[in-house]
């Protein structure tokens, strides 16, 4: 419904394995910096790792459609995850050169020369 009204829908899942979601909810747990990012139900998801990810995989199945596929994202390193999710979002994009007017800066001798000849005059 949402592509046949005209919007580009693009959906992205960040996915980590198993082995870095349990390094950070540690990490989350030793450092007071990160125990804020902690709740209640963060701690039930570790519980339920198997059964989030057979939801998440039937949820991903159902709704990845041509119009509008699912694009999985390998998001161990946080980083390289988010730069490639940026860079690929803007290749799905039709965008072209948007025209302006080129900006030129006076060189700072001149800028000098100028502000010194209105202090003269004041």
């Amino acid at each position: 419904m949402l592509i046949r009204s005209g919007i580009r829908l693009i959906k992205y899942w960040f996915s980590i394995t198993d082995e870095e979601q349990e390094a950070r909810f540690l990490a989350r747990i030793h450092d007071p910096m990160k125990q804020w990012k902690l709740s209640t139900m963060d701690v039930e998801s570790r519980r339920r790792w198997e059964d989030y990810t057979k939801a998440k995989e039937a949820m991903l199945q159902r709704t990845h459609i041509p119009e509008s596929p699912w694009w999985i994202v390998q998001a161990v390193d946080k980083k390289k995850a988010r730069l490639n999710c940026i860079s690929h979002f803007l290749k799905q994009l039709p965008y072209g050169e948007v025209p302006h007017t080129p900006v030129s800066l006076r060189s700072a001798s001149a800028t000098r020369t100028t502000t010194a000849s209105r202090c003269r005059t004041r």
